[in-house]
């Protein structure tokens, strides 16, 4: 089975850009395969990790759905179930290292939840054949208590230089106790630090009984590639956060 590390915090934390970096440190250091799940609705995971989206599993659910509702004829005879998985096979989009699979957006009402039922029935199936798997979650916590994440070894909870983005971390600490889901370990990081707020901010999530694992400082590295559009995954070695995210993700000791 995979090493599951699987990202959470409030909107506008820098989250997915975090996650960007821990699959490039997985796949330039433990020189293994990754899969990076964007399981977030408003997708842009393949923006950090500078791929192009061709399918999610919210359009190819809709599909099927449409394909069900005309009568049309299924490929070969195949079953809905037969061609859904043979769908979400080519949805899987191979890069430098890592294969990505994306939820989307469902055009349908109310279609979140089977999308992320979706997601996770093959994020565990497709877990069997990586040594790592990188989930980028949605903002906030409600994918926490639709029970949307399984089996984790490792969630990165990321929080924003501010006291609201701890406070935030602080629920979805106490939120994984309350379901009792299947979570080994959970780190907080602190992104975005610009000066010598990290300090009074890891001593506040201390006591809040937090496991701070480091802080990532304010890149302006980072903040160009974001306005000119290019990936996350392309940084330069000398950027401030990549090489703090690194530090920390050396220092939480993945095997």
């Amino acid at each position: 089975m995979a090493y599951t590390i699987a990202l959470a915090g409030k909107g506008g934390t820098g989250k997915t850009s975090i996650a960007g970096i821990v699959v490039r440190f997985l796949v330039e250091k433990r020189k293994k395969s990754v899969l990076a799940v964007d399981a977030d609705s408003n997708s842009c995971l393949n923006e950090a990790l500078g791929v192009t989206l061709h399918a999610t599993i919210g359009q190819l659910r809709e599909e099927s759905l449409d394909t069900i509702r005309s009568g049309s004829d299924r490929p070969g005879g195949m079953s809905m179930e037969q061609l859904f998985d043979y769908q979400v096979q080519q949805s899987i989009i191979e890069a430098r290292g890592f294969d990505l699979i994306v939820m989307g957006r469902p055009e349908g009402p109310g279609c979140y939840c089977a999308a992320n039922n979706i997601i996770r029935k093959y994020t565990d199936k497709l877990s069997e054949t990586y040594p790592y798997v990188v989930i980028d979650n949605e903002a906030g916590m409600e994918h926490l208590s639709r029970r949307t994440t399984n089996k984790i070894n490792l969630l990165l909870i990321i929080s924003d230089p501010t006291v609201r983005g701890i406070q935030t971390a602080r629920r979805i600490d106490a939120l994984v106790d309350e379901l009792k889901l299947d979570i080994d370990r959970r780190i907080l990081i602190i992104n975005r630090v610009s000066g010598s707020e990290g300090k009074e901010l890891t001593s506040l999530a201390e006591s809040y009984g937090l496991n701070v694992g480091g802080v990532v400082p304010s890149d302006e590295i980072i903040f160009n590639y974001d306005l000119q559009g290019k990936p996350i995954f392309e940084l330069p070695e000398d950027s401030k956060a990549l090489k703090a995210v690194y530090a920390i993700v050396n220092s939480i000791g993945i095997p």
